[in-house]
């Protein structure tokens, strides 16, 4: 079992306490993490700010060499970091798993890479010329969670780095290992201190929160749950950070009455059952008009029944566990209440471990907490409804806003609902489909600014304009 350090200005440091990382396939001791203190996080801050000025000096061509040697690297050890990843996060190696998610990471970092942020000019004329420079934050402090551990690693990384910026990571306590491995190689290929990692249990010391607080981190870049989001906007206002917080959504899908209920089965399962529910931007709620409800409720349960579930070293497993006891439970409380209120179509029951079978429930009521709470699991609830107003104005019905879709094989209908529903990102006729060119954030609580393209990119930079 491997011991797991910090990378501090280019250094694997190791810190004076470590916890262990266990896998939730297995429960198995998978390695050791550093459990990082005020200390080390003070160091990785400091070797980050020393390393600012150098590294944002540099040419916007050199940064892009940068930033595709960091793609080359991934791609190098793409298989070594997909068995770490699905080691610790219990994600299975094919399918939409740990593979899919390297290959995720590189074409983020790629196209990133290709990314730049010009000089624009306002005006040039007899009265006087006007610029807009895009000028690098300083340093920037990432936050990730333990569900894509090395894609949304590398969402954040990637554009500080484009940009001038240098970073301090810290991931999720579940899910360590893979973004310590990840910034470990990156070091290969860059100068030191441009970006560093740390890691702490969060039970002596959040590392989260003394981020949030920290003079010298001038940007917060947060992927998690709405509560921590919240308060790190709260402890960061004393500071004037800037922040990108892409926190919880209740995605809701509406299906129109023209579907096929047999032809979208697919897409809808793995719209909700994507890295086993546990994505912020999967199907939490499926609307389905009256007309074809129990015809895509069998359709998807079919499906359902031949994805197997299991050990995520098992290269026939095409999902795997609950990442962790926590959530695990939630999804339990969740299915439990469901089960007294609605009719379980498929599972419905805790398996073996952290393993919880595919659940499908339906005729919920508005209300039922499987609707109005995030379940971020393998449960999906499946609403019937009768009139389109009534199932716009139900998929609005929730605090957050991230995602949502319309299926129907009439393109410009589905436009037209979709144009209606509050959220970041609508697709129509797949869900959850997000893609490095396409900004993607969150409306209502379920954040603030974006990621992605050239939108996600300025928000690593301060404008300056000059005027001659």
């Amino acid at each position: 079992m491997q011991d797991f350090a910090m990378i501090i200005g280019g250094q694997k440091i190791a810190a004076r306490q470590s916890f262990t990382v266990t896998n939730p396939s297995t429960g198995a001791a998978v390695g050791h993490a550093p459990n990082a203190s005020q200390a080390d996080l003070d160091a990785a801050v400091a070797a980050a700010k020393a390393a600012f000025p150098a590294w944002s000096a540099t040419s916007d061509a050199e940064r892009q060499g940068a930033c595709e040697a960091v793609t080359a690297k991934l791609a190098e050890h793409a298989e070594e970091l997909a068995q770490l990843i699905t080691a610790e996060q219990g994600k299975p190696l094919n399918g939409l798993g740990s593979r899919f998610e390297m290959g995720g990471a590189q074409a983020w970092a790629g196209h990133t890479a290709g990314l730049s942020l010009p000089v624009k000019v306002l005006q040039d004329d007899e009265a006087g010329r006007v610029e807009l420079h895009r000028k690098p934050l300083g340093v920037v402090g990432s936050i990730t969670p333990w569900n894509w551990p090395v894609m949304i690693a590398i969402w954040h990384i990637m554009p500080a780095l484009r940009t001038g910026n240098t970073i301090v990571i810290k991931p999720s306590p579940y899910t360590p290992l893979s973004t310590l491995r990840a910034v470990e190689l990156m070091n290969e290929v860059l100068p030191h201190g441009v970006v560093n990692a740390v890691a702490s249990d969060d039970a002596l010391f959040n590392i989260g929160a003394a981020m949030a607080v920290h003079p010298d981190i001038r940007k917060i870049v947060f992927t998690g749950s709405c509560a921590t989001g919240e308060k790190i906007m709260q402890s960061a206002a004393a500071t004037m950070k800037r922040l990108t917080l892409e926190m919880g959504g209740n995605d809701a899908a509406i299906v129109l009455p023209d579907c096929d209920p047999k032809e979208i089965a697919e897409g809808l399962f793995w719209g909700a059952f994507i890295n086993n529910g546990q994505t912020c931007a999967a199907m939490k709620r499926l609307y389905v008009h009256d007309s074809i409800h129990d015809a895509v409720c069998d359709a998807l349960v079919d499906y359902a029944r031949g994805v197997p579930m299991g050990d995520g070293l098992d290269e026939n497993a095409a999902l795997g566990p609950i990442n962790n006891q926590k959530q695990f439970d939630t999804v339990s409380r969740l299915v439990a209440d469901a089960a007294t209120k609605g009719r379980v179509l498929l599972g419905g029951a805790p398996g073996e471990g952290l393993f919880y079978p595919v659940t499908i429930v339906a005729d919920l009521p508005a209300d039922a907490p499987l609707v109005v709470e995030e379940q971020f699991g393998p449960a999906l609830p499946v609403l019937r409804y009768r009139d389109m107003e009534d199932a716009i104005a139900a998929a609005n019905a929730s605090e957050n806003g991230l995602g949502g879709s319309v299926w129907s094989k009439d393109i410009e209908a589905a436009k037209a609902v979709a144009s209606r529903l509050e959220c970041g990102s609508v697709w129509i006729n797949k869900h959850g489909a997000i893609q490095p060119n396409a900004p993607f954030g969150g409306v209502k609580r379920s954040g603030i600014g974006v990621e992605f393209g050239e939108e996600g990119l300025a928000e690593y930079t301060d404008i300056q304009t000059v005027l001659m």
